[in-house]
């Protein structure tokens, strides 16, 4: 990662309130970084600002779905922790795949939460980034984007579009010397997953964090999460639709 010789990095976190980016966040204290948080529950980044300690120079609680507030957000970031070597999104809503189904007011929902508000914050870090020709800018999605599935096709479709965002940003920015990590996570306990069957193929989320934050300090733009899902979804990618659809392990509900 560039940064400036001897001093920290300066990271910005949106979404710090998930459990990933919380362990994100702590594995980047621990490193010495200095960190600005930005996360939806007040109480829950309060807790998290106390235990990081003066790593944190400061911190928002946000609705990411107010698009005109992200620049401002963005900018106050960077202005407290004096510029801005890397920034990572972590917010997004898994939602309720039957509702998205009946309730197209709920579908974008879901569809603002993981992809237009990331949209909306991704302008500015990527214009800033652009202009002092260095940073790392990662976002969190996910393997449900990479094929369509009965269960969670909404979510999915939103995590795809912003995955094709990231790629073709990463192409602007590339000759800038900006680097832009798509991190396509697999399932991993975490309150957003409550609920869901757990199998061998789910994650650990320090494990999870620690690959995020390594991607983040190197040159890997595309990373899946755990690893093994690289694998996986290359194999059901390839598989043709109608032998697709005749397996329900993976076209069920």
């Amino acid at each position: 990662m560039t940064t400036r010789l001897g001093s920290p990095r300066r990271t910005l976190i949106l979404g710090a309130n998930s459990a990933i980016a919380a362990e994100v966040a702590a594995l980047c204290a621990a490193r010495g970084d200095r960190l600005f948080l930005v996360g939806r529950d007040p109480h829950k980044l309060q807790a998290l600002v106390a235990s990081l300690g003066q790593a944190v120079v400061g911190h928002a609680a946000v609705d990411f779905t107010d698009f005109a507030a992200a620049e401002p957000l963005v900018q106050r970031a960077i202005a407290s922790l004096g510029g801005l070597d890397q920034a990572l999104i972590a917010h997004g809503l898994l939602g309720d795949q039957d509702r998205s189904e009946q309730d197209v007011a709920y579908a974008r929902q879901i569809v603002d939460a993981n992809f237009t508000s990331a949209v909306a914050l991704l302008l500015p870090l990527a214009t800033y980034c652009e202009r002092q020709g260095h940073g790392h800018l990662a976002a969190i999605t996910s393997v449900a984007g990479d094929r369509g599935r009965p269960r969670n096709y909404t979510y999915g479709a939103s995590k795809r579009a912003l995955s094709c965002y990231l790629e073709g940003l990463r192409s602007r920015l590339f000759h800038r010397g900006v680097r832009v990590h798509d991190i396509k996570l697999g399932p991993v306990p975490t309150p957003m997953s409550a609920g869901h069957p757990q199998n061998v193929l789910w994650g650990e989320k320090r494990a999870v964090a620690r690959g995020i934050v390594r991607a983040m300090a190197g040159r890997r733009l595309r990373v899946y999460l755990p690893r093994h899902w690289r694998l996986v979804m290359a194999i059901v990618r390839v598989l043709p639709e109608w032998l697709f659809q005749r397996f329900r392990f993976l076209a069920g509900r």
